[in-house]
């Protein structure tokens, strides 16, 4: 019997060998190239941010307000006397002149108490003569003693009654006149008249409640606005702090439709106390409405300029955050480009930047684009994306609410 026994240099075995050894040869040359670039001291590339030089630029700090529009001059009509109405001089809406007859009451009865009062004047007046020629001749028969010293005196007294009769009825006739007179309701103002509240035929009386229609001068006419006294005195904190001046009285006007007014208005007045009930302030503002276009009543947005900077500092709102407490923060290069952080006082937002009234000033390199990719004290690789200051010019001509 025979007995055959494999040689342990089978060909399976020389592949596998081959294969470990290919795969060891390979793990070196990449150990060997990890070795090289070690030795050649690489290093991770800088981040890359865009940053902005923050650079001063004129703002016009605007407010919107609302508000009503209030007649120049009202004045309700009525009458000073008593009676029965007979005429009606006017048309109702139209425009009315100071003077104007508006209403005729029935002159009558008045016509009758000046007639009276007048004849009354013509007696007092004769009786002033007879008493002062018997009281000139008492006092010659005085000096003779051909009438006592009583008989004198009474004569002259009666003279002095005459005298004052005399004035008494002519107050009484004035007053009958003016009464007269009243009999025409005139317009107390110019304006436009509404509608009446009484007919001819209607009994009136003096000094009535009810008026019998309404005068209210539309040109000019008043804007009153109201704003907030916390904004009011955020207005004023910032035009001391932050370098700035109070702006022109111009106002301008947005109508219920959204359309703008033609015509610019002026402030007149604010009010010198707060309303409690609101917390706010009233500011007046008077408008030319030659056109009529502007009625009572109507709701309107005022913008105004309040504040005017030569310097200001505007910020893009990407480029600033809020830390834990609410205040607002920025990212900075340094000389070096390393980041750094400060902390602002931005005062309000102006469309889509905020007015920074301290913590940056001209010359800072702002980061606004790559801030969530770096921290405080990294070295970064700065890229300039450009000032913005035409962008803020144009966003600063925008209006802010006012509150």
């Amino acid at each position: 019997m025979s007995f055959s026994v494999s040689s342990p240099t089978t060909p399976s075995v020389s592949k596998l060998r081959a294969g470990f050894a290919i795969s060891v040869a390979a793990l070196a040359l990449v150990l060997a190239g990890c070795s090289k670039d070690q030795a050649a001291g690489g290093k991770r590339p800088a981040t890359e941010v865009g940053f902005i030089t923050v650079q001063p630029q004129p703002l016009v700090l605007q407010s919107e307000l609302a508000g009503r529009t209030t007649p120049y001059l009202v004045s309700d009509v009525r009458p000073q006397v008593s009676g029965i109405v007979k005429f009606r001089r006017f048309e109702e809406g139209t425009q009315v002149k100071a003077g104007q007859v508006l209403y005729e009451i029935d002159p009558a009865p008045y016509e009758a108490a000046a007639a009276e009062a007048k004849a009354g004047l013509a007696n007092a007046k004769a009786s002033v003569d007879a008493t002062r020629l018997k009281a000139q001749r008492y006092d010659e028969l005085l000096a003779i003693e051909g009438v006592s010293q009583q008989e004198a005196d009474d004569a002259r007294m009666a003279y002095q009654q005459a005298l004052a009769s005399v004035a008494q009825m002519q107050a009484s006739l004035a007053s009958a006149q003016i009464n007269l007179d009243y009999t025409k309701v005139r317009a107390p103002i110019s304006g436009r008249i509404g509608k009446s509240t009484v007919t001819p035929g209607a009994l009136v009386t003096a000094n009535q409640e009810t008026a019998l229609a309404t005068i209210r001068t539309l040109d000019p006419i008043y804007v009153d606005m109201t704003q907030s006294s916390a904004e009011l005195l955020k207005l004023r904190r910032l035009i001391g702090e932050a370098g700035m001046k109070s702006g022109q009285a111009k106002v301008r006007l947005k109508l219920e439709d959204g359309s703008q007014y033609k015509q610019a208005g002026t402030i007149k007045f604010q009010e010198v106390a707060v309303d409690e009930s609101t917390g706010s302030v009233t500011l007046r503002a008077q408008f030319p409405n030659p056109d009529g276009m502007l009625l009572p009543g109507m709701y309107v947005r005022a913008v105004l300029d309040q504040a005017v900077s030569t310097t200001a500092i505007l910020a893009p709102q990407q480029g600033i955050t809020r830390d834990v407490k609410g205040n607002a923060t920025a990212l900075v290069l340094s000389a070096d480009n390393k980041v750094e952080q400060r902390t602002l006082v931005a005062e309000r937002a102006i469309g889509d930047r905020w007015l920074i009234s301290n913590g940056l000033a001209e010359g800072d390199r702002l980061i606004v684009e790559g801030t969530s990719k770096v921290r405080v004290g990294d070295t970064v690789n700065p890229v300039d994306v450009g000032s913005g200051t035409k962008a803020a010019s144009a966003e600063a001509a925008s209006p802010t609410s006012g509150g």
